[in-house]
């Protein structure tokens, strides 16, 4: 290969990537914040300590809110202000994933790497999310980083950023304790196969001293476990459901296309197959996250086997597709190849049906100004259910006191109408309160609104419906919003 032509790929490969993340990290930025996201601005706004968290004590147990709030400090609050740090981190944590794929899998393999992971959709959502997902990711990608760098160098100075990053990773989010096993499993695939120049006793006293530093969050996380039941949102996960969210498919392609493309230009890998440790890592880097959760919640009956829960094995995923691919493609061959798979990931991800894309499947901010257009034409009450699991008696009650965390979407994009405060989930108070309204309010006013998610709503309008005081009355549905929902009844 020419300089000439070399120049001219590097400068593709710049291209391309900063082409996927204008199109696929920040035009979504603007859109509307998604429900997780406003509690975010709730933290930021009145901080752990507010009353209303005792429901969800979970929720602000992370030292990710410090970076919306300085981005609100220094930018105004704002979508974008918020989501801003989300996209600087998982650039990073992308850059930190090129150093490992080429210190791992191949000298050249990191370009094709960072487009493994823009790819992976879960990637680009995390990307643009105001919540500590993409922090998670990069602190995640960074410790597994310097831990390989001790382990092969065995400078204390390595050691000492594994064990300060490895320390933060939990107070990130309480979910990313499976890390933990895939540090302690590496460390000892290390030792066993003798390819460290760090001893047992060095490993132990290191992994000791993580410990030490981890011992607050542990108590917190198994007082926090007492109540778990309360806050799951998912049923147990299927083995279907397991197969999917590790991205068995998108593995399989990229070994089949790299297969595919060896075979037409007769390629011939010219550099040794990753050692059996960086095997063991990038095996446990791509499954160890998905498989402790998966376990955790059949074991505790306690699901917690959400996608967005599997954030940092994301870039492990991406890592393993790159390692499959390695087996097929020669040095000089990595640089071109990575450029036309980095096209091909911007065509087939850049949902090009749409020029403003949505961050996320829900526009509250739309559904909510729509709300008050109708209002500025008269006072209509609107019946608010809340979009979170834990709004439920006895916590949530028809006085429950604003602002709260269970309606931070009240406080996000606020309303201008008499607000009814209505469970996430049905209940005999909650019906009593509902047949209150009906036979008092409602009827008197003769219109109302119910504004919130799209299966809360409809258990409500088809409620409201069967009822005799609103016989005949005509019901609209307005938008769409995507998955938020705004109802008006009108006699």
């Amino acid at each position: 290969m020419t300089k000439a032509l070399d120049k001219r790929i590097t400068l593709g490969l710049y291209v391309v990537l900063a082409l996927c993340i204008g199109r696929l990290w920040l035009m979504p930025l603007g859109s509307s914040f998604w429900v997780d996201e406003m509690g975010t601005a709730f933290v930021v706004h009145y901080g752990g300590n507010h009353p209303s968290f005792a429901a969800a004590p979970q929720v602000p147990a992370s030292i990710y809110y410090v970076l919306p709030k300085l981005s609100e400090r220094l930018f105004g609050f704002s979508e974008i202000a918020y989501r801003v740090p989300s996209v600087l981190l998982m650039g990073l944590a992308l850059f930190l994933v090129g150093r490992l794929a080429a210190r791992l899998i191949h000298p050249q393999a990191a370009w094709f790497a960072v487009f493994a992971c823009l790819g992976l959709r879960d990637i680009n959502y995390e990307a643009a999310n105001a919540r500590p997902y993409a922090l998670g990711a990069c602190v995640a990608a960074a410790s597994l980083l310097f831990l390989v760098r001790w382990l092969d160098s065995g400078r204390w100075r390595d050691a000492a950023a594994y064990v300060v990053l490895a320390a933060l990773l939990w107070r990130v989010h309480l979910i990313f304790w499976p890390m933990y096993v895939l540090f302690a499993f590496y460390a000892a695939v290390r030792l066993w196969r003798r390819d460290t120049r760090v001893t047992w006793i060095a490993v132990l006293g290191v992994f000791a001293l993580l410990g030490a530093a981890l011992v607050p969050v542990l108590l917190s996380s198994l007082a926090l476990m007492r109540n778990a039941k309360k806050h799951v949102i998912a049923p147990l996960p299927s083995v279907r459901e397991l197969i999917r969210l590790i991205k068995l498919g998108q593995l399989v392609s990229c070994g089949a296309a790299a297969w595919l493309v060896s075979r037409v230009f007769r390629w011939t890998p010219d550099v040794p197959s990753p050692s059996q440790s960086s095997v063991a890592l990038l095996t446990g880097y791509w499954l160890c996250d998905p498989l402790c959760i998966f376990a955790f919640s059949w074991v505790t009956g306690d699901s917690v086997f959400v996608p967005r829960y599997l954030a940092f094995a994301l870039p492990g995923m991406a890592l393993a597709a790159t390692a499959i691919t390695a087996r097929f493609v020669p040095s000089a061959a990595w640089r071109p190849f990575a450029l036309v798979f980095g096209v091909g990931v911007l065509i087939v991800m850049g949902h090009w049906t749409e020029l403003w894309p949505l961050h996320h499947n829900s526009d509250w901010r739309r559904a909510a100004g729509t709300v008050n257009q109708l209002e500025a034409k008269g006072s209509i009450p609107v019946i608010c259910p809340s979009p979170f699991i834990e709004a439920q008696w006895p916590v949530w009650r028809p006085d429950y006191p604003l602002p709260g965390f269970l309606y931070s979407h009240l406080d996000v994009y606020r309303l201008n109408g008499p607000l009814y405060l209505f469970p996430f989930k049905e209940s005999p108070d909650a019906f009593a309160y509902a047949d209150e309204l009906a036979k008092t309010t409602l009827v008197k006013d003769g219109r109302f609104l119910i504004y919130g998610g799209q299966g809360n709503v409809r258990f409500w309008r088809e409620w409201f419906v069967k009822q005799a005081e609103f016989k005949g009355w005509r019901v609209e549905r307005l938008g769409p919003f995507a998955d938020v929902d705004v109802v008006l009844f009108q006699r």
